[in-house]
C-alpha cells in the first residue's frame, strides 16, 4: 500500500499528516505509526496526525505520539492540521474540528494560526511547581539557567517519578522580562525533549500568570524551535476565551510503502 504523507512543523514540533477522510490508513498498528514517526528507519517525527471526516463540523483531528500510541491533544498539532486543512481546500480563514478534547476553533491570517484551547478551571499547586490540563497534562516549574539545564535527565526523573505510567508532560520555565518566558519541554510519549510544545506553553503562560508572575494575559514564550504567544481571560471559575498564536508550515509532501 502508497500511503503519500505531508511534513509540517510549528515551532520545530514535527508531523507527519495524512489525509485519511476516506479512512484506507491502518490506524490500529501502533507499529507502524512508530516505525513512520522514527528519524533513522522512517520518515522522522514527534507525531504522526490523520485528518478524517466529521459528521458536524470540518474535519477530525487525529493525534498519535511518535511512540505509535494515541495521543492528547496537542497544540502545535493543532495549528499544523489547520493549516494542512486549508491546503487540502477544507477551510478557508476559519476551522472548526474535534480533537481527543473537544471541539476546537482556528483562525488563519498570514500564516499565523490561531488556536483556541480548552478552558482551564482547576491548577494545582504542589511544592515547587504547578500541575494542570491544557488538552494533555502538564507540570510546570521554574528553574535557572535554563539554557545549560538538563531538560531530558530531569524531565525524565519527575515524568516517571511523580506521574507514573501515565505521566506527564515535564515543562521548564525561566522568565526574561515582565511578559516574555523562556520553556523547554520533555514530552511524554516522544520520552524526549521537543523544540517546542503547544499545550505546553499554554500551561505555562497561565501558570505564570497564577502565581503572578505576570500580570498580563497575552504572554510571549520563547521555545527552541521558535516563539509562540498566548492569549487568555482570567475570569471567576478560572481560565478562557485562550489562544495559542503561531506558525504553522509545510515542510514536504512524499510517498511511503507500507
Amino acid at each position: 500500500m502508497t500511503v503519500t504523507f505531508y511534513k509540517y512543523q510549528g515551532t520545530g514540533n514535527d508531523f507527519i499528516m495524512i489525509d485519511n477522510r476516506i479512512g484506507e490508513f491502518p490506524k490500529a498498528d501502533n507499529k507502524l505509526i512508530s516505525f513512520l514517526c522514527d528519524r533513522r528507519f522512517g520518515i522522522g517525527a514527534d507525531g504522526l496526525i490523520l485528518l478524517e471526516e466529521d459528521n458536524s463540523l470540518d474535519f477530525k483531528m487525529v493525534y498519535y505520539n511518535s511512540d505509535g500510541n494515541p495521543g492528547s491533544m496537542c497544540g502545535n498539532g493543532g495549528r499544523c492540521i489547520v493549516a494542512f486543512a486549508q491546503f487540502l481546500g477544507i477551510v478557508a480563514k476559519n476551522a472548526e474540528f474535534n480533537a481527543a478534547d473537544g471541539l476546537h476553533h482556528a483562525t488563519i491570517n498570514d500564516g499565523i494560526i490561531s488556536l483556541q484551547m480548552q478552558n482551564v478551571t482547576e491548577i494545582m499547586a504542589k511544592p515547587n511547581c504547578l500541575f494542570l490540563n491544557t488538552g494533555s497534562p502538564h507540570h510546570v516549574q521554574m528553574v535557572s539557567n535554563l539554557d545549560s539545564y538538563n531538560v531530558v535527565e530531569e524531565g525524565a526523573k519527575l515524568r516517571y517519578g511523580i506521574y507514573g505510567e501515565g505521566g506527564s508532560n515535564i515543562n521548564f520555565v525561566e522568565q526574561t522580562s515582565d511578559n516574555d518566558f523562556s520553556v523547554r519541554t520533555y514530552e511524554r510519549g516522544v520520552e524526549n525533549e521537543t523544540l517546542s510544545c503547544g499545550t505546553g506553553v499554554t500551561a505555562v503562560a497561565l501558570g505564570m500568570h497564577y502565581w503572578g508572575k505576570t500580570n498580563s494575559e497575552k504572554l510571549n514564550i520563547f521555545t527552541k524551535g521558535g516563539d509562540l504567544s498566548i492569549r487568555f481571560n482570567k475570569g471567576s471559575e478560572g481560565y478562557e476565551n485562550i489562544r495559542l498564536d503561531g506558525p504553522a508550515k509545510q515542510v514536504f509532501k512524499g510517498t511511503i510503502e507500507i
